[in-house]
């Protein structure tokens, strides 16, 4: 599978998720700056994670109206497969590409730590390595986590499957609505997670509680 990483000014974790992408899937992702509408054809787009833009505004406001975001919404409507990680969660929110809204973390503070995750749709290429109901480990690192939204939406998203992760075992660390910690668009090509699975994927991380995710997409 060939993938490509979409980088704007302030990001901190694209040469996370470049070598995460690299070492599981055997070949380096394509760059992209987010100011070139021209994407490669490739069968994955990623946003990773940091602070675009430096969170002005508001998180991913900026960087959603960049250039190559009108193509990774085509992308995106014609099949492509598309993840965006914690910032980039809060880009593709901003963009549309997902339901709901990130919104300031419950406890006002930036936190950075492990979390449980529960997987609530084992079904999706994104998710296909792991059992419905596992609970893994991964780590997050962010001070605008707190996933929001309005009632037809969250019902909506609930009844669809389109709930990717949930924070497990009390560790909901920003105050989610119904512990969501990761939501698919309506066709479940399209991923918004807030945690960073790129960050646990070998040993010398602690662990590979991560790595199943990557696999099942590039293995597609």
């Amino acid at each position: 599978m060939k993938a490509a990483v979409v980088v704007f000014p302030g990001l901190n974790r694209d040469r996370d998720m470049i070598a995460a992408l690299t070492k599981i899937g055997g070949e380096a992702p394509a760059i992209v700056w987010h100011k070139d509408a021209e994407i490669p054809q490739v069968d994955l787009i990623v946003i990773p994670g940091g602070f675009s833009y430096g969170d002005y505004l508001r998180v991913g406001a900026i960087a959603a109206r960049s250039p190559a975001m009108d193509t990774i919404r085509e992308r995106a409507a014609a099949g492509v497969k598309v993840m965006g990680v914690c910032n980039g969660f809060q880009i593709l929110s901003e963009a549309g590409l997902v339901p709901g809204v990130l919104m300031r973390n419950a406890s006002l503070k930036f936190v950075c730590r492990e979390v449980k995750l529960s997987v609530e749709n084992a079904a999706t290429d994104f998710t296909r390595g792991y059992a419905k109901g596992q609970v893994i480990r991964c780590p997050v690192a962010h001070h605008d986590g707190n996933y929001f939204a309005d009632a037809e939406t969250l019902a909506a998203v609930e009844g669809n499957g389109q709930v990717a992760f949930r924070y497990a075992e009390g560790t909901n660390p920003n105050g989610s609505i119904n512990d969501i910690a990761g939501v698919f668009n309506a066709s479940r090509n399209v991923l918004g997670l807030m945690p960073h699975p790129e960050n646990l994927i070998e040993s010398a991380h602690g662990g590979t509680d991560g790595r199943n995710l990557f696999a099942s997409l590039l293995a597609a």
